[in-house]
């Protein structure tokens, strides 16, 4: 039989059925391929996750650390957790903490911030449309009077690594503070907000209150991510934006559970006590009556 002799039917069915199998396999190498690029926690104890830990550690072995506490994977770089504890025998709570983006193309390693007591958050988004990030708190020293801090961490696609948002001078955004300085009234108000298009946000208030020496000073600052750049932004707030920004502070109520403090401070019972302004009194007094009357000709 030569190929002139199938009949059309047949060879249209055969054609179908190889465009089908051929769009399966295409269709499974794509939903492949988007598993591949999430982000996910590699697991220590599975032995396909083997070959990432090994790289891993081999592209850290030059740092110092005692212990990979932690590796999330997205595309071709890991966000990698260490820990260093100063001898065998300190407790788990001695230990600090250091966050790198490791290349897995390279093994090219890049510090993000060091600290103690990190404490993973949820997941949040602070783009517009933009896939949420894992977030973080830490503290800046142990048994001491620690400042805490508050961070996410990105993946930059143009570099091919990870980090770390929000830092400056080595650490990122202040959310507290045990360090109050002397001779001054401080107090913090700080929430991690998520506004109606669902963008999580960071607002601080700090107000120093110096007493007869000088005037109080209010420091209100804005940590969000430019919706058009996707970069994150430091803005210090003053005029009405500030006075907005310190009534939402105060307010909270679109805070993150576990993520605002000092709504409970007199600062916020002041600022959301209601002002009430004197009105303009229309009402005549009751002796309003004068000497002259109508159809009565004065004296």
């Amino acid at each position: 039989m030569q190929l002139s002799d199938i009949p059309k039917p047949m060879r249209v069915s055969d054609t179908v059925r190889v465009w089908f199998v051929l769009m399966a396999v295409f269709g499974t190498a794509v939903s492949l391929q988007a598993q591949e690029s999430t982000f996910r926690w590699v697991d220590f104890h599975s032995q396909k996750d083997q070959s990432v830990i090994t790289w891993v550690t081999r592209a850290l072995d030059a740092e110092k650390w005692t212990a990979i506490r932690e590796i999330g994977v997205k595309y071709d770089a890991a966000l990698v957790v260490t820990t260093w504890r100063p001898t065998p025998q300190s407790p788990p709570v001695a230990d600090t903490f250091n966050v790198w983006s490791v290349s897995l193309t390279n093994r090219l390693v890049t510090p993000l911030l060091k600290g103690v007591n990190l404490r993973w958050l949820d997941w949040m988004p602070f783009g517009n449309n933009s896939a949420p990030e894992p977030a973080a708190i830490y503290d800046n020293c142990l048994g001491c009077a620690a400042d805490t801090y508050f961070t996410a961490f990105r993946y930059d696609a143009s570099r091919h690594v990870w980090a770390a948002r929000w830092i400056r001078g080595g650490e990122a955004a202040p959310i507290w503070s045990a360090n109050a300085p002397p001779g001054v009234a401080w107090t913090h108000v700080y929430a991690v907000m998520v506004d109606s298009t669902g963008r999580a946000m960071l607002g601080t208030w700090e107000h120093f209150d110096y007493g007869k020496q000088k005037p109080a000073e209010d420091v209100v600052y804005q940590y969000d991510v430019d919706p058009v750049s996707g970069l994150e932004q430091m803005l210090r707030l003053t005029g009405k934006d500030a006075d907005r920004m310190e009534q939402k502070l105060c307010r909270a109520e679109d805070a993150v559970p576990g993520l605002a403090q000092g709504q409970d401070s007199l600062l916020c019972v002041d600022t959301l006590r209601p002002v009430y302004e004197r009105q303009p009194i229309t009402t005549p007094p009751a002796n309003n009556r004068g000497q002259s009357y109508p159809g009565r000709r004065s004296r």
